[in-house]
């Protein structure tokens, strides 16, 4: 039991105040709203994951040779300019 409520005990409830008799729950829109963001960081979170996994599979793709000749030919071409 908190310090507060410890100190409230054995007061009559006029001095404890409304707050303390009332119990507090989230309203129903609340709680939609509170599920709906949970169900939006669930789907974030799952593309995140998926976009890692992809990002992973391409990094860790051969570089096609015709690719690697382009790039020979480029910086050929460079060295030769300067």
């Amino acid at each position: 039991m908190s310090a507060d409520k410890e100190g409230q005990r054995g007061r009559s409830p006029r001095e404890r105040g409304a707050d303390d008799m009332i119990e507090q729950r989230p309203s129903p829109e609340r709680r939609k709203a509170t599920a709906a963001l949970d169900e939006a960081r669930l789907r974030q979170q799952a593309i995140g994951v998926r976009l890692r996994q992809m990002f992973d599979e391409v990094v860790n793709e051969d570089v096609p040779d015709e690719f690697l000749e382009i790039l020979r030919r480029a910086d050929e071409r460079s060295a030769g300019k300067s």
